[in-house]
């Protein structure tokens, strides 16, 4: 129950688990080792594909701009989620590396902060472009043709096209849509929840309270410091993730390819 909503550590324990039944007690530790190795290898080469794959897309919208293209992302799926390239992230390190110039909005992702923290931390590391921007402003960018694409992580895809991400994500995507801006959601396969069609079903993490009702930050000593944002009486819901309908996805960036976010479209590519 650590991680209800998300689907790869699931995915990952029960590969793993697979692996050592019925092997005997002192194999264990070497299989599981083994084991882990090659989901950290498969990892690294996936979302070195999805990075290959999405570039297409870059490529595309800066032959046809000839200027910096604006990438919005939220939340963070990048190196510091994956291996070594990320997922949503894959693709912006392509083309940094092949000479494209991009900026990325960078959504801060309240309440814990992933974008603010660590994505902007990753693309400062890469050396990209990047501004960090209040969860809320990307509409307007949107309206002010300051955004050309989005790509997101997933933690959970439907076999149906339905994606299950970070809270925020299902509002960035209605906004691309008012807008007509592409909506692109990276993900390697072991995302993928082939046996759940309808995302009612998905169970959504609530965290805990004191996420919304305090901020951490570091003080002007280097100290960290934690403090109360709003009245200690309020009451706080955290819920952790929403779902962004299949209908407002432009395509799904994966390791095998980019397909339409439907069964159709994930099973004439992974079956």
């Amino acid at each position: 129950n650590s991680r209800p909503t998300a689907i790869n550590l699931k995915w990952a324990v029960d590969r793993v688990m697979k692996k050592i039944s019925g092997i005997n007690s002192n194999q264990i530790l070497e299989v599981t080792l083994k084991e882990a190795e090659e989901i950290c290898n498969e990892d690294e080469k996936f979302c070195e594909n999805i990075g290959i794959n999405g570039l297409k897309i870059i490529e595309e919208i800066y032959n046809k701009k000839k200027d910096t293209v604006n990438i919005l992302t939220h939340c963070n799926a990048g190196w510091l989620a994956t291996i070594n390239w990320g997922t949503a992230t894959s693709p912006i390190y392509h083309a940094h590396k092949k000479g494209i110039p991009v900026h990325v909005w960078v959504d801060e992702t309240r309440p814990r902060n992933q974008g603010a923290n660590l994505t902007s931390y990753e693309l400062n590391e890469e050396g990209v472009e990047n501004t960090i921007i209040a969860d809320n402003t990307g509409g307007i960018l949107m309206q002010r043709g300051e955004v050309d694409m989005c790509i997101v992580g997933t933690d959970r895809t439907l076999a149906n096209g339905d994606v299950c991400n970070k809270i925020g994500t299902y509002l960035k995507a209605l906004a691309a849509h008012d807008n007509n801006i592409p909506f692109y959601v990276a993900l390697p396969s072991s995302t993928i929840d082939w046996n759940l069609k309808d995302f009612r079903k998905i169970p959504i993490e609530e965290r805990n309270s004191e996420e919304l009702s305090h901020i951490e930050g570091i003080d002007k000593d280097g100290e960290l410091k934690k403090v109360l944002i709003y009245p200690s009486k309020s009451k706080a819901m955290n819920l952790a993730f929403d779902i962004t309908p299949a209908k407002y996805v432009t395509k799904l960036i994966t390791e095998k390819g980019i397909c339409e976010a439907s069964e159709e479209g994930l099973r004439n590519l992974f079956k």
